[in-house]
């Protein structure tokens, strides 16, 4: 028929959520997936929409308007590769394939330029927002071979959400691999966000003694100023939720080992190959593998001693401190990534529009939250600012409430409440904001068992010192 505007391949919950999400907005969507079920519960959902599923990739093919658009919603790594091969010899010059998933940015680079051989045109697209937002509007972050933005544009920004000034959450982000390489620095973001709030519930639970339905009443406080986001409000609610079986707090009865899927990784492991301080970033993911070591921190609490006991805490003016110690790490999580996008941008060219990926993150996106609306701005006003630490307007933010972000420090490392987060945080904006760091030291004694030469301040080159003499 040849009457289909874009083909999904993959249809679990993330590809038939927005298949289904094209469709409702008058696209015409064909779907394909390996399992039958998936395929008729695809055609159970868009029963009276321009939807239809194929039995194989070359009825998928078929059924697509020329040039065809084919988004591959299919799990990372090998199974993208092997669905390329076999659309491959089905598509002719001109057709677009976009792979939606979160895949590591180096991939879309190889299968770009593999693609670019048979003149197909390939886009990395980050998609983030879950399974809602797939199906009412994610945030979009496409990359890759320019010449086709123009033919995925209005499909892609239909789909997306807006923001509050009716923006589409949907912008190019350039060249390569430069789409999934904001998709990962998004995942970075977000880790250390997450873990950040997981700090202000474990110092509100440990030295506050709050109960958790407490604790969701001020974080909904919390987001009715500027802290507002995504995982505020849904933290909110599940502080909120008892279990049914036992009446308890339902996060009271969650075992306290958390899982991960690479990308917070392949942010940390991005930010030491390209020489950018990510501390909170990697401090999250590393939080994560702490959490997995459950039976031996059990052991070790029986053995290891801690903190010694200390003095009650006021709780409102303590609570006041963890809300600014919060926002303090907020911003740093968010002026290590974006620090992260300046380093790639200068190492691959890609021109990333460092507003546009602010203002794409607005909605739709996990890490939704209304500072990102400051941080656009913070761009617009310098399109090249070297952190966001000195933009002006957020400096002056940082320096209403970075006492606060060192109270709460001290209030954790008194009391043996780890707080990984705000720790990190607080060494991250000391050391940036640091005319002089100990450094000088550290280069001796590399000079000193290594001959690795050091520099020095009065006169330029390179010198050694014969330590032993």
């Amino acid at each position: 028929m040849q009457d289909k505007d874009i083909a999904l391949v993959g249809l679990g919950v993330m590809g038939e959520n927005l298949a289904i999400n094209f469709a409702r907005h008058g696209f015409g969507v064909c779907g394909f997936d390996t399992d039958a079920a998936k395929r008729l519960s695809f055609e159970q959902r868009t029963v009276g929409l321009r939807a239809a599923t194929a039995s194989s990739l070359n009825a998928l093919v078929a059924d697509l308007k020329i040039p065809r658009r084919i988004l591959l919603m299919v799990p990372a790594g090998q199974a993208v590769d092997t669905v390329l091969e076999a659309l491959r010899p089905l598509l002719q010059a001109g057709d677009v394939v976009i792979d939606g998933g979160n895949t590591l940015f180096t991939d879309t680079q190889r299968r770009l330029k593999s693609l670019q051989q048979h003149r197909i045109l390939y886009v990395g697209a980050g998609i983030s927002g879950g399974q809602e937002g797939a199906l009412r509007g994610p945030a979009l972050m496409p990359g890759g071979d320019p010449s086709a933005w123009p033919l995925i544009e209005p499909l892609l920004q239909a789909i997306a959400a807006r923001a509050d000034d009716g923006q589409p959450c949907c912008l190019w982000m350039g060249p390569d691999g430069a789409g999934h390489f904001v998709k990962m620095v998004h995942n970075g973001i977000e880790y250390a966000d997450m873990q950040t709030i997981c700090d202000a519930y474990w110092l509100m639970h440990q030295a506050l003694g709050m109960r958790p339905a407490e604790m969701s009443e001020v974080l909904r406080q919390w987001n009715e100023g500027e802290l507002n986001s995504y995982l505020i409000g849904i933290t909110a609610d599940i502080l909120a939720r008892n279990d049914p079986d036992t009446g308890q707090a339902l996060v009271d009865m969650i075992l306290d080992t958390a899982e991960q899927k690479g990308t917070g990784k392949w942010a940390s492991q991005a930010a030491l190959d390209l020489g950018v301080c990510a501390p909170t970033i990697a401090t999250a993911v590393f939080a994560r593998t702490m959490s997995a070591l459950q039976p031996e921190r059990v052991a070790a609490s029986h053995i290891v001693p801690g903190a010694q006991l200390q003095p009650p805490l006021d709780r409102q003016s303590t609570l006041e401190k963890i809300r600014g110690a919060v926002l303090a790490a907020k911003i740093c999580a968010y002026a290590q990534g974006f620090a992260m996008l300046r380093a790639a941008d200068q190492e691959y060219g890609w021109q990333l529009p460092m507003a546009s990926v602010a203002s794409v993150w607005r909605a739709g996106c996990i890490i939704r939250a209304r500072l990102l609306q400051d941080i656009r701005r913070a761009y617009e006003r310098q399109p090249d600012l070297s952190n966001l630490l000195i933009d002006p307007d957020l400096a002056r933010r940082m320096s209403g409430i970075q006492q606060d972000l060192r109270e709460v420090v001290a209030l954790g490392a008194l009391r043996g409440v780890a707080a990984p987060a705000f720790m990190s945080s607080l060494a991250y904006y000391d050391a940036y904001r640091s005319a002089r760091l100990p450094a000088n030291l550290l280069q001796a004694q590399r000079d000193y068992f290594g001959a690795h030469t050091y520099q020095r301040v009065d006169r330029p080159g390179k010198f050694h010192t014969r330590w032993d003499d």
